[in-house]
């Protein structure tokens, strides 16, 4: 009997595990052909080195990147990457600096990742190497340091899904939109856990540009990654960056996907996300007229050079509207000089824009892209959850539409920009938009079996800045940060007040979706929560939990506990058992798999 064939993703991690063939639920040991640490989870990383007395297996595949703050402007921040670059000086690791950019699109630009390759790095969207046909996976300070170690991370082979896309994209519907389109259409938690390969004929004539912004937000998704059967146009590109030799990776005729789809092109249009979920995307026609006070262009989704020649192209010979801020950050260093030689940053500075020096920008605490209370802002960026760029609220849109909205002074898009601007009108007082916040706990024993209070929380796709926010980031000290878990969840910002050690969260579907953050299972464990139990969790915030041995448990049934805060919940880790002991109700989780039950026993990965 002949073995079936295998999709991209199967055949990259057979490749790297040393296998003939891997299937779907297989976890094997993949060795990883890029390693990185960005800045604020860099100083994690060295930690768990240190205080475990673990080496570096090999130097050369190690890197540090900056991206996160690399404007200085926090000492928590300021003190995180001293620590990266002395211990880099200590054991000859790369540092690309706080002048170079961000991370993952280095990574690309730099050779280090390529068609078939492996990367893993602390930012979640490392899945943006799917663009050039690679394995990139955002994973945890833990796993980022077994990583280094060994050279090696465990992972567990996702089932595969096929996208097919039949004739072509509409004029104006770009990168970003068909994304959006995506989201719009699946949702944050119905390819949760996939691998997902993208195909057809308009598929096959994106740019590397195109498919970069598509790929970063797989995250956004659900999805373990988008990948790309790399095109003849990608090949040569990567060639020309690399020195490793490398055969491109194509999925075999006789591949099993869980689920194919076949997707006509032509009913996508030009969308936008409205404020708090990337998925809430509708058509620009829907928010057409929406004043704004801010516009950002940037972040890693949409921060190549083809997003900022869109962007000068819109705004040459015109002004940014009165009263607007508009903020424009590139990707990389490299994209900032390209600008500066086409002339590009004239043209920006000429239209009212301000621009900074290359990073994530918006996405992270320490640099520009922050908007303030009440503030309503459009953005290029990959996420709008509730506190994660400001306290204001956020619109995720292309290039071109914040460009034109910029000028504008509302959304629209860039065949609808008017002859003289919207402005703001006086004697109208600012609505202050509300305070999101957070609340969460955990803690874990080296018991089998849980029991304590319930608190039921009847939300899916929580994410990581609801959990943990990006403004915490700077801290390292694992006591210290269960007094802000939950604190950007609306309803449950005083969670880390009430909370019991021994408590048990239960929440819905998706639970730790967006950032690779460790902080959001370790706040849980700070309090002393004793597991956490949802309908789905997010992959990574899944695995981070399962590597910190930090119970964490999938039941796709949790609301036949019928469960209310303050029952008495007990869950038995190796059978599945859950039961509300108050009413008498139980039903089966997800019991811990062989890898899982390992971790835990073994008190954690390292």
């Amino acid at each position: 009997m002949m073995a079936m064939g295998m999709t991209m993703l199967e055949k990259i991690l057979a490749e790297h595990s040393g296998s003939e063939s891997v299937r779907p639920g297989d976890i094997a040991d993949i060795s990883i052909d890029a390693r990185a640490a960005r800045d604020f989870g860099g100083a994690n990383v060295v930690k768990h080195l240190r205080d475990h007395g673990l080496s570096i297996a090999d130097p050369a595949k190690t890197f540090f990147t900056f991206d996160c703050n690399p404007t200085g402007s926090d000492q928590k921040y300021a003190v995180n990457q001293h620590i990266c670059r002395l211990f880099a000086r200590e054991n000859g690791i790369l540092v690309y600096d706080i002048d170079k950019g961000i991370g993952t699109h280095l990574m690309i630009d730099q050779g280090l990742a390529y068609p078939g390759s492996t990367a893993v790095s602390t930012d979640s969207h490392a899945n943006i190497l799917g663009a050039v046909g690679a394995f990139g996976q955002g994973m945890g300070d833990m796993d980022i340091a077994a990583a280094w170690s060994k050279g090696k991370v465990w992972f567990r082979v996702p089932e595969s899904v096929r996208l097919t896309f039949k004739g072509r994209f509409p004029a104006l519907t770009g990168a970003k939109d068909i994304v959006l389109n995506l989201l719009a259409q699946f949702g944050a938690n119905s390819l949760l856990g996939y691998s997902v390969e993208l195909c057809g004929e308009a598929i096959d004539q994106l740019s590397l540009d195109d498919r970069i912004t598509i790929s970063s937000m797989a995250t956004e998704m659900g999805a373990i990654i988008i990948l790309f059967p790399p095109s003849v146009e990608v090949i040569a590109w990567c060639s020309s960056r690399t020195a490793h030799k490398f055969k491109p990776v194509y999925s075999d005729p006789d591949a099993h996907y869980s689920a194919d789809y076949v997707i006509d092109a032509s009913t996508f249009g030009v969308m936008v996300s409205r404020p708090g979920e990337p998925h809430d995307a509708v058509s620009i026609l829907s928010v057409a007229g929406q004043k704004i006070d801010s516009a950002f262009i940037g972040s890693c989704t949409n921060g190549r050079m083809s997003d900022m020649l869109t962007a000068a192209s819109i705004l040459k010979g015109r002004k940014v509207a009165p009263g607007v801020v508009l903020k424009i950050v590139p990707a990389t260093d490299e994209v900032w000089q390209e600008c500066l030689e086409q002339g590009l940053i004239g043209i920006f500075k000429e239209a009212g824009a301000m621009v900074s020096n290359a990073g994530c920008a918006g996405c992270a605490a320490g640099q520009v892209g922050q908007n303030g209370q009440g503030e309503v802002t459009v953005s290029t960026g990959n996420r709008n959850f509730p506190g994660k760029q400001g306290k204001g609220s956020v619109f995720l849109a292309s290039p071109d539409v914040v460009a034109a909205s910029a000028v504008a002074g509302y959304i629209t898009s860039a065949d609808s920009i008017p002859d003289e601007p919207a402005v703001f009108k006086t004697g109208i007082p600012a609505s202050p938009g509300k305070t999101q916040s957070l609340a969460s706990t955990s803690g874990i024993t080296k018991q089998e079996q849980a029991e304590g209070r319930a608190w039921f929380i009847r939300k899916d796709n929580i994410d990581t800045d609801m959990i943990f926010h990006n403004r915490y980031l700077s801290i390292t000290d694992v006591k210290e940060m269960g007094q802000y878990t939950f604190d950007n969840l609306k309803g449950y910002e005083d969670f880390a007040k009430k909370a019991k050690k021994g408590d048990i969260v239960v929440a819905g579907k998706n639970f730790g979706s967006g950032s690779s953050r460790q902080q959001a299972v370790d706040c849980f464990a700070s309090l002393g929560i004793a597991a956490i139990m949802a309908e789905s969790f997010g992959a990574i915030y899944e695995r981070n939990a399962i590597n910190a041995a930090f119970p964490v448990l999938t039941c796709k049934s949790v609301t036949e506990l019928d469960l209310e805060d303050g029952d008495l919940i007990r869950i038995n880790f190796l059978t599945g058992l859950a039961e509300n002991v108050t009413k008498g109700r139980s039903v089966r989780a997800e019991p811990f798999s062989g890898v899982q039950l390992e971790i835990f026993r073994n008190g954690g990965l390292l």
